[in-house]
């Protein structure tokens, strides 16, 4: 089929409202029109969307569309609707979310010839009824939307998209265009192969957004980071994702206690509602939405100026497509994301009921964002050459890594100490176990299989074993180390891993993976206006040095340790959001209503004073108020312990290991709740050790550290005895 140039730009000025085409669109678009297959490679903002409108407005019989979301669907067929006033018809989807009357009216419109573009999700493809209703029309081509979907290897993998090709084959042959925003070469030759299309002419643009800031955040008091984050831009839409509906719904809650304007998107909530959130944020009544990745598939809203992250993605791909729905305008925009390798510890459990085939794909993808999240170089360079592109720079001048560099150091020493170990025992064993017989560090299981006694304990002890894990684990990056999949987590040594410890060579590690960057006190400092990262920390100084002289006082006139009237951290959060009422100095880390009322009073007055003196305007938009509910778990936990329940039975019941559950009783103490444990610690621990350990920390303790306890007490005290008695401890003292 041959089309004037002049006419296809007349369509494109008159549909779309634009005067030129954007980049590869145009021969995109005439390959396509040629009846050629076509595979279309091509950023979030790129214009992959218009690829396949345009000639299916000008291109007798109708398109269909194959696309993974009903939400998709809804916004590409109103924008279609927007451009042809006359009818109505001119666009439909076809899904499960329409009732009879309405599946009809398609079907009517489908027949006559009125319908140019037919969305359809690939359920609906299967459907005999929708198969002989397209034999029955002229089809003049199929356009795979989001095609990443039908690789196992891509980020949103499903498996009826596998079934495109018998289905095209059964209504009848129509060039294909396939298209997608995120697909290495491994899933671009899956896709090609599955809907066979191997001699597709291919397009691929570049996958550099150069208006994207890329950054990543150490996971601590995230909520709170991201409140004040938001809180320094008013008005900015944005994307915050999560990985479950719960999460969705909490940080929602929470955003909007805090004065931001959020809704809730998930798969969990009523067709109507999603599609109202949506459209809510699309128009701009909400500033931000908080979503599982369900949410964004070909949303057209170009000012998004920020997505975060609060949990790590499951994969690069995954995590490119979601970044790239901001700054589709091509203004600055931030891509924030949390990491805590604790949530990678739980997405590697998540996949523990698969097939072992699907685990060693989904680990596989989830080391290559754990590498991106842990690397110390540009963070574009990294992204870029993912998708198989190079970038010329080694210093993009526009991510976290190249605005504030890492330190690193030769690793050769340590990885080598680390490999000698896991060879020298006889089995294999998980990170954190390596990490403890290293760092000289012993619980339960290390006594229990007499590590505590080989050789090698110990052989690392200028560390700590958190220092040991992130090297342990940037060895399993570099592929010196391996996880076995069908024994979860136990670590081994790969062939190269044994060619490294034969002839050390010099390796880049990451000094420290605790990033310092927690975002600017300073609202009109902006990381990527200021060419900087945001450097948080700091506060006020001069009102610091008073509050610790205050507490000192304290603490002689109370013959208590400073750091049980009020932490470190409890003070620097003083001296940055001035509290000056008690109510206020709940927000200060470890600060719960217990200890406010016990020794909050002089703090808050030595505050006011100083405030009202030296005319400070307090930054109370920073004040992050806590939701009023606690989560189920804490409320059963509560109402267990109140009832004297053993701790064990508590923890079967939820279903939890006992060091996450007294990891939950610490978390509830910390916000000045008291638990009496007194009933279990009698049962378990020996009043003499009891008396000994409560005597430490009142006494000689410096912090409320078990690390720094169990280093003055000795090892005949394990983490069990000495976290339960610090239970008892801040409960009856320090709160």
């Amino acid at each position: 089929m041959e089309i004037d140039p002049a006419i296809l730009k007349s369509k494109l000025k008159t549909f779309f409202g634009y005067d030129a085409f954007k980049g590869d669109q145009e021969a995109i678009i005439r390959n396509l029109i040629e009846g050629k297959d076509t595979f279309v490679l091509m950023p979030t903002g790129g214009g992959k969307s218009l690829c396949f409108q345009l000639p299916a407005l000008v291109m007798p019989g109708t398109a269909i569309v194959v696309s993974p979301l009903i939400a998709l669907m809804k916004n590409q067929v109103d924008v279609i609707r927007g451009f042809e006033e006359k009818s109505t018809g001119i666009a439909h989807f076809l899904n499960s979310s329409l009732g009879k009357a309405q599946i009809q009216e398609v079907r009517d419109d489908v027949l006559s010839g009125t319908t140019k573009l037919l969305y359809v999700a690939p359920e609906s493809l299967t459907k005999e009824e929708n198969i002989e209703l397209l034999k029955d029309i002229k089809i003049s081509f199929y356009a795979i939307d989001e095609a990443h979907c039908i690789s196992e290897w891509g980020h949103d993998f499903r498996p009826e998209y596998r079934r495109i090709r018998d289905m095209i084959q059964a209504i009848g042959r129509a060039p294909v265009i396939a298209l997608t925003a995120t697909a290495t070469p491994k899933v671009q030759n899956d896709i090609q192969k599955n809907l066979g299309i191997m001699d597709a002419t291919v397009f691929k643009s570049s996958f550099n957004r150069p208006n994207l800031y890329y950054e990543v955040r150490d996971k601590v008091d995230a909520e709170k980071d991201i409140i004040r984050y938001i809180k320094q831009r008013p008005g900015k839409s944005g994307i915050i994702y999560c990985l479950s509906r719960k999460k969705v719904e909490e940080m929602a809650n929470l955003l909007n206690i805090n004065g931001i304007k959020a809704l809730p998107y998930h798969a969990g909530l009523d067709s109507k509602v999603r599609a109202e959130n949506q459209d809510r944020f699309l128009m701009e009544d909400v500033d931000v939405i908080v979503a599982t990745i369900a949410f964004g598939m070909g949303i057209d809203k170009p000012d998004v100026r920020f997505v975060i992250h609060y949990d790590i993605p499951k994969s690069i791909e995954g995590y490119y497509q979601e970044t790239g729905r901001a700054g589709r305008d091509g203004e600055v925009a931030d891509c924030i994301t949390y990491y805590s390798y604790k949530d990678i510890q739980k997405l590697e459990k998540f996949m523990l009921g698969k097939p072992v085939s699907e685990q060693e794909i989904g680990r596989q993808l989830l080391m290559e964002t754990v590498a991106y999240a842990e690397a110390n170089q540009c963070r574009r360079k990294m992204l870029l050459n993912y998708f198989g592109e190079d970038y010329p720079k080694d210093n993009c001048g526009i991510c976290d890594n190249c605005v504030n560099p890492r330190p690193t150091f030769d690793g050769r020493k340590e990885m080598s100490l680390a490999i000698r170990l896991i060879k020298s025992l006889p089995e294999h064993f998980k990170i954190e176990h390596l990490a403890m017989v290293l760092s000289g560090r012993t619980n339960a299981m290390v006594k229990s299989y007499n590590h505590d006694n080989i050789p090698m304990f110990g052989e690392g002890k200028e560390h700590d074993d958190k220092f040991w894990c992130a090297v342990i684990h940037q060895g399993l990056l570099l592929h010196l180390l391996d996880k076995e999949i069908e024994s979860y987590g136990l670590i081994h040594v790969t062939e190269k891993g044994e060619e490294f410890f034969a002839n050390p060579y010099e390796i880049r590690l990451v000094e420290d993976r605790v990033f310092q960057n927690k975002g600017g006190d300073d609202e009109d400092d902006d990381p990527v206006a200021t060419g900087r990262a945001a450097v948080g920390g700091g506060g006020d100084q001069v009102l610091l040095s008073m509050l610790k002289n205050l507490r000192k006082d304290m603490s002689k006139k109370l013959r208590l340790q400073p750091w049980i009237i009020f932490g470190d951290p409890a003070l620097e959060d003083m001296s940055i959001l001035y509290p000056i009422t008690l109510k206020e100095l709940h927000n200060c880390q470890g600060v719960g209503e217990g200890k406010a009322r016990k020794y909050g009073a002089e703090f808050v007055d030595l505050i006011k004073k100083y405030v009202e003196e030296n005319d400070i305007v307090r930054p109370e938009d920073f004040v992050m108020k806590s939701a009023p509910t606690r989560s189920a778990d804490k409320i059963f936990i509560i109402q267990s312990v109140d009832r004297k329940l053993s701790l064990e039975d508590i923890a079967d019941a939820k279903g939890m290991e006992m060091d996450k559950l007294i990891e939950d009783i610490e978390g509830i103490i910390s916000t000045g709740t008291k638990l009496d444990i007194n009933y279990y610690i009698r049962q378990m621990v020996d009043d003499d050790i009891v008396e000994e350990i409560f005597d430490y920390f009142k006494n000689e303790a410096t912090s409320d550290s078990v690390e720094e306890a169990k280093e003055k007490l000795g090892p005949d005290y394990d983490d069990l005895e000495i976290r339960l008695v610090r239970i008892k401890f801040l409960c009856e003292v320090a709160s």
